[in-house]
């Protein structure tokens, strides 16, 4: 479990595909406690640590975690958000966030509101249902607030602070890029619930 505030970015330092499985070394100047079979949040991904280096790690992606996120599209030199699994001692600043993306969404514009990133996002129209004004998706494994939901055009829309835009890798994000999405745990349970029929549960 993760809360979606991240905690540093870090760099692809080497990528191999080897067709059957993609393995990501990752530099990370802060993690200096992480052990093999930690879960790392990856942009939003969930990835199991395999190998620890001084100053770097490494996780392997398997293909139906290509197929679904955003990491397909990561090479070397690539920067990417990170964040240690949750312990049960540390404040939840966020939400609460699996790690397990629900698909991805495409950047439609980027522009300035004072100081505000504003950023619209084209989603996934089975995720829509999940994405309400004010309430919270994880995007790129970033915690964020949806400031609108436009449900005509399948978008959202997120206002950035400047503090999100210094440490986090969306600040380099353009028009046309991908993003991974998860829906707040909370909103899909409850849609769960009410689609199987609250008699029948």
């Amino acid at each position: 479990m993760f809360t979606g505030i991240i905690e540093q970015v870090g760099e692809v330092e080497k990528l191999k595909d080897t067709g059957a499985l993609t393995v990501f070394e990752i530099a990370s100047g802060i993690f200096n406690d992480i052990e093999l079979g930690d879960s790392i949040s990856v942009n939003g991904t969930c990835l199991t640590v395999t190998e620890i280096k001084e100053g770097s790690f490494t996780v392997e992606m398997v293909n139906e975690t290509k197929r679904i996120t955003s990491l397909g599209t990561t090479g070397e030199g690539d920067k990417v958000n990170l964040e240690r699994a949750l312990t049960l001692s540390a404040r939840l600043g966020g939400h609460i966030v699996s790690g397990h993306v629900d698909g991805t969404g495409e950047i439609t514009d980027v522009s300035y509101d004072g100081e505000a990133m504003v950023m619209r996002i084209k989603v996934p129209g089975n995720l829509m249902k999940y994405m309400s004004k004010k309430g919270s998706a994880a995007i790129d494994g970033i915690s964020l607030t949806l400031f609108d939901v436009d449900g005509e055009s399948s978008e959202i829309i997120l206002n950035l602070i400047p503090e999100t835009q210094d440490r986090t890798t969306l600040s380099g994000k353009r028009q046309g890029d991908l993003v991974n999405i998860e829906a707040d745990m909370l909103m899909k349970h409850v849609a769960h619930l009410l689609e199987a029929g609250v008699g029948n549960v």
